[in-house]
């Protein structure tokens, strides 16, 4: 009986998650206490599974949102999204070679940390030639920090009492992983979802011009870059809307799904976290990770609120 415990307990975590039982750091917290006892009874779909259903949620996501207001949010990231882009890529690059990372790791660590977690480790890590160890360690340092982020966000916001927009906002920058800022607004509120979700995916669009660098950096020509395409479908699901092309109580309901199914993609996403990678990874790619990470949080901070 007991190799049936995990795979019925993995399936009632999901259906749990499905029919709104649990919130967004519920689910996470779930999914990591489940990797400590218990042997993932899926792992070798999971890795895939998440990427599917965290681009089919945001995806639906956008059949609540309207064209104006995103292309106006977009806009109003742009500034603070190229200069903490910058300034955290630059940072990244001393680091590197202050703690003597190795560069491909220390480059794969920053791109995560600057731009969008573990989509942008995807998409480098090709570019640069880096080898599976090197892309696991990366992960893993960046998920984890997606984490804490997920479950403290949510209190700093509440604590220096910023509104909808302003956490929004914060959430898009300081947050690396899609999956981790839109549960941090997910709970925030209708609005900073709205806008966490807009201004990270603008930000998803900087891994192409990051890639062409990190071709010149590493000297590497001919692979291919990997380009966000279900970007263009959450815009065609914010048009479908703000065009009224679908009914309103249709467009509700996928919405509300999309919510569901990203809790679900938490509780995934949480099951991929080991201690015991973590621990072998070492101190200085945790350090770096870290460093970064609290650099992007408090820039950001300070530009939103001044």
């Amino acid at each position: 009986m007991k190799p049936i415990v995990a795979p019925l307990l993995f399936i009632s975590i999901l259906l749990a998650a499905m029919f709104g039982f649990i919130n967004s750091p519920t689910a996470l917290f779930l999914g990591f206490t489940f990797s400590l006892f218990f042997e993932h009874p899926f792992k070798k779909y999971s890795q895939n599974a998440i990427q599917i259903l965290l681009k089919a949620s945001i995806i639906g996501l956008g059949f609540g949102m309207y064209l104006k207001d995103t292309l106006e949010t977009s806009k109003e990231g742009l500034g603070l999204t190229f200069f903490s882009i910058v300034l955290t890529v630059s940072l990244g690059f001393l680091l590197t070679r202050l703690l003597k990372i190795d560069t491909k790791l220390g480059h794969l660590i920053t791109s995560g940390t600057s731009i969008c977690g573990g989509s942008a480790i995807a998409a480098i890590s090709p570019v640069i030639r880096a080898n599976g160890k090197t892309i696991s360690i990366a992960l893993g340092v960046v998920f984890t920090l997606n984490a804490i982020a997920l479950f403290i966000f949510p209190a700093l916001g509440h604590l220096f009492d910023l509104d909808q927009h302003q956490f929004g906002l914060w959430c898009a920058i300081a947050i690396h992983d899609t999956s981790s800022v839109v549960g941090a607004a997910l709970g925030y509120g209708d609005e900073a979802l709205r806008i966490a979700t807009t201004v990270k995916l603008s930000r998803t669009l900087w891994i192409i011009p990051l890639s062409v660098l990190s071709m010149f950096i590493f000297k590497t020509k001919g692979e291919h870059i990997k380009i966000p395409y279900f970007i263009l479908l959450f815009m065609i699901a914010i048009g479908i809307n703000s065009y009224n092309l679908v009914p309103e109580a249709a467009t509700h309901s996928i919405v509300a799904f999309s919510k569901k199914l990203l809790i679900l993609t938490l509780f995934l996403v949480g099951t991929t976290i080991s201690i015991k990678d973590l621990k072998a990874t070492g101190y200085k790619p945790i350090l770096l990770a870290f460093c970064l990470w609290i650099f992007i949080a408090v820039f950001s901070f300070l530009y939103i609120t001044n």
